[in-house]
């Protein structure tokens, strides 16, 4: 789906440190549409500053930290820029929309987006100001669906598990993961969708396989979330690599995992 060296579009490891993955997504074109990000999200340009926008202002750097949950249109430098996506954070920050990393964070922020396990948990270590610890039985939730999206929980089954009833145990999972049920369910679909294109999987394949009603199903969710549509992130890979680093290219995209400090 992609050429040799272009970065596929989304990958995710698994650290047994923490339930929750952390996917990086790259963006071979010069903008986004206005969208939320389902999570916490760290933005790095691969050649220039990132900009962030939405009707209360803009926000632009090197690496952005950017608040899920708010509408906001992105543009870049030449090259594009790297997305990391941090599940399972809160933002930390006062910020009403993002704000730009300096110094010791920017630096850490690059060493993650290329996909260093250590930087991926560090940089969740220091962002981890605003997020509570995770129940352990919300954390095997958590594990089983990041690791398999296509076991499509039902909301019974999730109240069985936590040990209450259904209304207080979605309650209970919002407060735990930051997403409803839902919107927890669609963005693992939609993540599990996305490596599925990048490996060769016809969309309409994929997108029955993570859930998806169909195709256009599929490729609303993908702009919605993402600010562009399946083609588009695929036809903006082949004209953009990652970054190189001293001692050569930017590792591919993978899920990279961080632990959260006790």
């Amino acid at each position: 789906m992609h050429p040799p060296d272009t970065a596929p579009i989304l990958a995710t490891m698994a650290d047994p440190r923490t339930p929750f993955s952390s996917p990086i997504f790259p963006v071979g074109v010069r903008r986004l549409a206005a969208h939320p990000n389902a999570v916490l999200a760290v933005l790095v340009g691969r050649t220039g500053p990132v900009t962030v926008a939405d009707e209360g202002g803009r926000v632009t750097g090197d690496a952005l930290i950017v608040r899920p949950g708010i509408s906001h249109s992105v543009s870049f430098a030449e090259g594009g820029a790297d997305v990391l996506y941090l599940n399972g954070l809160a933002f930390p920050f006062t910020a009403p929309l993002a704000v730009a990393a300096t110094g010791a964070l920017a630096q850490l922020a690059a060493h993650a987006i290329g996909g260093a396990t250590d930087a991926i948990a560090e940089l969740r270590a220091r962002l981890d100001l605003a997020t509570p610890p995770l129940p352990t039985n919300m954390a095997a939730i958590v594990r089983a669906m990041e690791a398999d999206p296509m076991v499509r929980m039902p909301q019974a089954e999730l109240a069985r598990r936590l040990g209450m009833e259904r209304t207080q145990a979605l309650r209970r999972f919002k407060a735990a993961t930051g997403l409803t049920f839902r919107a927890f369910k669609l963005w693992s679909g939609l993540q599990h969708a996305a490596r599925q294109i990048e490996a060769g999987v016809l969309v309409r394949t994929a997108a029955m396989d993570a859930g998806f009603a169909d195709t256009a199903h599929l490729s609303r969710s993908f702009r919605a979330l993402f600010g562009l549509s399946p083609s588009a992130a695929i036809a903006g890979l082949s004209h953009s690599g990652p970054t190189p680093r001293a001692g050569g290219r930017r590792p591919a995209l993978r899920p990279g995992t961080g632990c959260r400090p006790r």
